[in-house]
């Protein structure tokens, strides 16, 4: 497991023909946090002729530390020409710094980043503050089936308190 700043910057090579065809620049999540959509290359072009770049994640093989391998160099494709992004994608970078608090309302602490494995699940996700003591406190984490609203509505991601404390993830 690792988090997704892990793989920014990292090389997206063909497992074809071993090119490198582009870097992570960041990382799409489905809307309900459970796992990678794609892959974000980055833009290109200039003003209103920029153009941004993916790759979905049913053409990515495997997520690295060191890199990140696809099946060829033609599932690069224009954000523009992928219509699920609008509705069923988020990028890793919109879900940072969002609120983490209880269904009574206390304030657990702030998103970090996705704790995501090679396959592409997300398995939790860091915490960057914390304003509680305890397991979460020491974890700097929850993980990913303590979510119970993932804040589209209200930007406040909501988690069940008591079982976030009983997990084992820890990303320190």
């Amino acid at each position: 497991m690792f988090l997704g700043k892990d793989i920014i910057g990292n090389p997206v090579i063909t497992v074809s023909d071993g090119r490198s065809i582009g870097k992570v620049k960041d990382v799409y999540l489905t809307t309900d946090l459970q796992s990678v959509a794609g892959i974000y290359l980055g833009s290109k072009g200039l003003f209103s002729s920029r153009s941004s770049f993916l790759v979905k994640s049913e053409d990515v093989v495997t997520m690295g530390e060191d890199a990140v391998l696809v099946k060829r160099d033609e599932v690069i494709q224009e954000e523009k020409d992928v219509s699920e992004i609008e509705e069923t994608w988020l990028r890793r970078d919109e879900l940072q710094g969002r609120t983490v608090d209880s269904p009574g309302g206390t304030k657990i602490g702030k998103v970090g980043d996705v704790i995501i494995n090679k396959e592409g699940k997300v398995l939790g996700f860091s915490l960057s503050q914390v304003y509680i003591s305890g397991p979460i406190a020491d974890n700097h984490s929850v993980a990913i089936h303590t979510v119970r609203d993932v804040g589209h509505e209200d930007g406040v991601m909501t988690i069940d308190l008591e079982q976030a404390e009983q997990q084992e993830l820890s990303v320190t």
